[in-house]
């Protein structure tokens, strides 16, 4: 038993309680806003070493209960961790990227549930970042005028031959052929979006637009068949080995003068270390196994040597902060009915998850880039307009 606080968490003035098995209480500051139950004596030896990965997991294993909203739960804990461990760095580990395992990391993070998903994702099921054009669109506005940004982006025509890589729920897919009137061929790893996507494509009457297929991007064709490539929220599995591989498999799916967008989540740091005091590493255990974020910079230069033309780049960083702002209050709003579709220990991952991330993108930890790529002609030559005027004029 703790009859007074640790040396090292007396004097932190942070709005936190720790409350002890036994019933002890003890305020870090005046007024807390969080209470951390700690169940498992064990665990004392970690309150002085607070890592976001030590304190997730035993979040996640029950030895730990919180109290308070969880966003502010993610706040207190950062500066809590941020004040016993400063700004320390994980060293960037290379993982192994094949075809299994990353199908098994693919079934594992999306093959949960879809009614779990439906609980805080927009109607469409648009698992990625929104684009907020005020800032004050609710969720399915901004999921909408997402998709319309990439289309324009893409510059889609009635008739265009449009590969989705990752396509998800078929949200984007089922909008550009509705909206755009293109042609769409989507791929996923995961079964239970395909059979959801699937569904919803029928029931809008749009098979003879779109065909969606479990297919390894590896295993695309490589006869320039595409007139634009689209890749949301899909290149984080890829990893950093197997980068140039992807973008290879891109360049050879679009044809000369096509358009390839990549939309992804990228790192803070050039070498594409996790960001600090554990919180990549917690995501990498627990949310996305097998998950490795270039740097802007690194996936850059991968496009480049493939052969295509980087012709613009847009950061969306602050506006997923506020996607997994909504998408994690929606989850809060629904944990009795998010209780029924997931084991508990799976609940209480997204919830630290979905308002880490929220906390994440915030501070600058990490970043959302859309990069927009051209495979000219072989005389250097491009249909682009002379402007991105075209993108934003209705």
């Amino acid at each position: 038993m703790l009859a007074q606080l640790p040396p090292a968490l007396q004097n932190l003035q942070l709005p936190l309680r720790l409350r002890l098995w036994d019933g002890h209480e003890f305020n870090l500051g005046p007024t807390p806003s969080v209470t951390i139950v700690v169940k498992d004596p064990q665990m004392v030896s970690q309150l002085t070493h607070p890592s976001l990965d030590a304190l997730g997991a035993a979040f996640v294993e029950g030895k730990l209960e919180l109290e308070g909203s969880i966003s502010d739960v993610i706040r207190v804990v950062d500066e809590w961790s941020q004040a016993l461990l400063g700004d320390a760095d994980s060293q960037p580990v290379r993982l192994v990227h094949d075809k299994e395992t990353d199908a098994k990391a693919i079934s594992y993070h999306y093959d949960l549930s879809n009614a779990f998903y439906q609980l805080w994702l927009d109607s469409d099921m648009a698992y990625s970042c929104a684009y907020f054009e005020t800032g004050s669109e609710t969720l399915e506005q901004a999921q909408q005028a997402k998709f319309r940004h990439l289309c324009r982006k893409l510059r889609l025509q009635p008739g265009d031959y449009l590969l989705d890589v990752g396509c998800g729920w078929g949200g984007l897919a089922r909008y550009a052929a509705r909206e755009f009137g293109a042609k769409v061929f989507g791929i996923t790893l995961s079964k239970e979006q395909l059979a959801l996507a699937r569904e919803r494509v029928k029931e809008e009457g749009l098979e003879d637009l779109i065909e969606l297929q479990l297919l390894d991007y590896r295993d695309l064709p490589q006869d320039g068949r595409f007139d634009k490539v689209v890749s949301v929220g899909m290149f984080e599995h890829v990893g950093h080995a197997n980068l140039a591989e992807y973008c290879k498999i891109l360049f050879g799916a679009v044809k000369e003068g096509g358009l390839v967008m990549n939309h992804g989540i990228t790192a803070k740091y050039t070498d594409g270390r996790p960001v600090g005091r554990g919180a990549g590493d917690f995501i990498e255990k627990y949310v996305f196994p097998n998950g490795e974020l270039p740097h802007l910079s690194m996936i850059s230069a991968q496009i480049s040597e493939a052969g295509l033309e980087i012709v613009d780049v847009e950061s969306l960083r602050l506006h997923y902060a506020r996607t997994l702002d909504h998408w994690s209050e929606r989850l809060e709003d629904n944990l009795e009915a998010a209780a029924k579709e997931v084991p508990q220990q799976a609940l209480r991952i997204w919830r630290l998850y979905l308002a880490g991330c929220a906390y994440a993108f915030a501070k600058g930890w990490i970043n959302l880039h859309q990069i927009l790529a051209v495979k000219a002609h072989p005389d250097g030559s491009h249909e682009l307009p002379w402007t991105r005027d075209d993108i934003y004029t209705p």
